[in-house]
């Protein structure tokens, strides 16, 4: 690098210009406790930490103020209990008029999560694609289509089968649900978000999954030439999306962490070692797309007193309430 393309970085960061490569990872901020940061420290410590990328799970307007002029890409949710208001198109006109045509003039939206892990069973699944039409539509309507594309994000309980990863394949039930709305991403040249953790996969099958394959720590490769979890975990969903002919849809990682304490294998020094690890890894591909970076949420920015669930959703936060770091994490 040259010395004057140094100063002038040097000169930048000195005014508080976020640089993000395209290989910086983001962080899902979730706010589901009772003493954390205002969302104007929140949105200074991501610039602090250099993390350019956020995702947002309701459209939350002291956020998205905090937001204004950070040059932080965003990824903002319609919250599932919302999906149903912008399955009629003045509704989902309603909400992207107020909540990012509002603030695109310097807020840097990416994509618009359409609902969060809604399953094939779920009494809102045929609420997802007509909700999803619409904002792409509003979107439209607002001249955005250019800068945002709108999707939804899934989990891999969609998945029938996923190892080996070549034979990954959508459910039976899974299939008729999640086509048609892979079908729409293709034709609009948007990716589908997907909630990939090697952690839930871990303690489910601690028999035959090791831990240095879900910590990326493992020393070579398996018998299917896999190294870690998160690249088979990936590559199954890409399989599946390739036998419903859509191989070109690209998957962003739209969540991905590891719990610091509540279950088995969840401590400190294993989360920070898949922190690490992912952070570094998805600068790549995977063994079925190699070319990376892989775009990727790590989940998530504070530990949530007040999330439901079991004892270890408390525990995902990169950072404490009190804003000091759980781990040694460089986002670059």
């Amino acid at each position: 690098m040259s010395p004057t393309l140094l100063l002038l970085l040097a000169v930048l960061s000195s005014f508080g210009v976020l640089l993000t490569g395209a290989e910086s990872v983001g962080v899902c901020y979730g706010a589901n406790g009772n003493d954390l940061p205002t969302r104007q420290e929140v949105v200074d410590l991501y610039k602090s930490n250099g993390i350019g990328k956020i995702r947002l799970y309701y459209p939350d307007e002291g956020a998205l103020q905090a937001l204004r002029g950070s040059n932080i890409e965003v990824i903002l949710g319609v919250p599932n209990d919302q999906l149903q208001s912008v399955t009629d198109a003045g509704g989902a006109s309603d909400w992207v008029n107020k909540y990012v045509k509002a603030y695109a003039g310097d807020v840097k939206f990416k994509y618009i999560a359409v609902g969060n892990e809604v399953h094939p069973a779920d009494a809102l699944a045929g609420s997802v694609l007509p909700a999803l039409q619409n904002i792409h539509n509003a979107i439209s309507s607002a001249n955005l289509q250019g800068q945002i594309k709108a999707s939804t994000a899934i989990d891999t309980t969609l998945l029938g089968n996923s190892y080996p990863p070549n034979d990954g394949v959508f459910s039976d039930g899974a299939s008729s649900y999640i086509t048609p709305i892979v079908n729409f991403l293709a034709q609009n040249g948007a990716p589908l978000l997907a909630n990939v953790y090697p952690y839930f996969a871990y303690v489910d099958n601690q028999q035959s999954i090791g831990l240095d394959y879900a910590l990326f720590t493992k020393q070579g490769n398996n018998e299917v030439g896999y190294q870690n979890l998160f690249d088979a975990s990936l590559d199954s969903l890409y399989a599946a999306l390739e036998k419903i002919g859509q191989p070109n849809v690209k998957i962003v990682v739209s969540e991905s962490g590891w719990p610091s304490e509540g279950d088995a294998g969840a401590s400190v020094e294993n989360a920070g070692t898949y922190y690490r690890n992912l952070i570094n890894h998805v600068k790549g591909g995977t063994p079925k797309r190699p070319d990376g970076p892989i775009e990727t949420y790590l989940f998530a920015m504070f530990d949530e007193n007040q999330k439901n669930g079991a004892e270890t959703e408390r525990h995902f936060g990169l950072f404490r309430p009190d804003k000091s770091p759980k781990y040694q994490v460089n986002f670059n």
